[in-house]
């Protein structure tokens, strides 16, 4: 893992650092992006696996032993040193920590209740909504609204059946991700390596802890069930998180959002893969909409620029 540059300037945005001197590299300018997909087809194939764990343990069971389990290997490799951060780091950190824990809570509370493609393609519009406040291109609203087309064609369009419960968990959970990549920018700029992001697992877990257990009890010490959900903490949280916040450091706020709407799409091809679903001709074509968008943040991020 790196640590983030003494040189490095805040971005245009305010949610991430820039290179020393202001040029972006053009070489190193990919690397963010396959971080963040990579973190997307984790957390997405981490998904499939957790869907047939919520039986055995139940929606705020499963939450806590993802991160609890979750949080005992970050703690394990990063160590992180607690002493020398300032109050404010400290703030961050615990922000982060309880924006990530009540993000999973409410997301799983609402694929208890809808379908899990709904529950995504609707906790999604938070990084969108997010993408278009943090921007000041004018083009990212452009791909921002592309992928949205694309989100909605995906969930069939029609949400007017679904509970209005699990739709209104969904739509708190995407309110909690657009925060989450706000705390997670700063958290990685406070903290080296995955030092905050470790002790931000820490305080999620604990905030779960006690509702998990209120729910569950004594599920959550079957063997079985703490393999497959630490199997889940791995690909859901340990390496999507990571590796998000090492792309931060680098990648602006507002072109993660709109990345993070390929998140219906990594779905959607781990459930045929995992679970057999297959896709309708409009879904193939709300998929092809969002990697349509993605492409152009991503060709908006690492373009070529115009000399001064």
């Amino acid at each position: 893992m790196t640590t983030p540059s003494s040189a490095a300037t805040p971005s245009p945005t305010g949610l991430g650092p820039a290179p020393a001197g202001g040029v972006p590299r053009r070489r190193g300018s990919l690397g963010p992006v396959g971080l963040v997909l990579a973190g997307g087809v984790s957390v997405q194939f981490g998904a499939a696996l957790a869907a047939s764990l919520m039986p055995r343990a139940g929606a705020l069971g499963v939450v806590t032993l993802r991160l609890v389990a979750a949080a005992v290997v970050l703690l394990l490799v990063c160590r992180p040193r607690l002493r020398g951060h300032s109050r404010t780091d400290w703030g961050t950190v615990v922000a982060f920590g309880l924006t990530m824990g009540v993000m999973n809570a409410l997301f799983y509370q609402s694929v208890a209740r809808i379908p899990l493609g709904a529950a995504v393609t609707l906790e999604v519009l938070g990084p969108l909504t997010l993408s278009v406040l943090a921007s000041r291109r004018a083009v990212n609203v452009v791909w921002a609204g592309l992928a949205l087309a694309g989100v909605f064609l995906l969930g069939g369009g029609d949400f007017g059946d679904l509970d209005p419960v699990g739709v209104g968990f969904a739509l708190g959970a995407g309110a909690m991700w657009a925060a989450y990549i706000v705390f997670s920018a700063r958290t990685g700029r406070r903290f080296p390596q995955a030092d905050g992001l470790a002790l931000a697992m820490g305080v999620a877990a604990l905030l779960m802890l006690p509702l998990g257990i209120a729910e569950s009890g004594a599920k959550l010490t079957d063997p079985v069930t703490i393999g497959l959900a630490s199997a889940v903490a791995l690909l859901s949280s340990v390496l999507p998180y990571t590796l998000e916040l090492l792309a931060l450091r680098s990648l602006p706020a507002s072109t993660f959002a709109v990345l993070m709407s390929l998140e219906p799409a990594l779905a959607a091809t781990a459930g045929f893969l995992i679970l057999g679903q297959t896709l309708s001709a409009a879904q193939a074509a709300a998929v092809a909409l969002v990697i349509a968008a993605s492409m152009g943040a991503v060709r908006t991020q690492t373009g070529p620029k115009r000399p001064s």
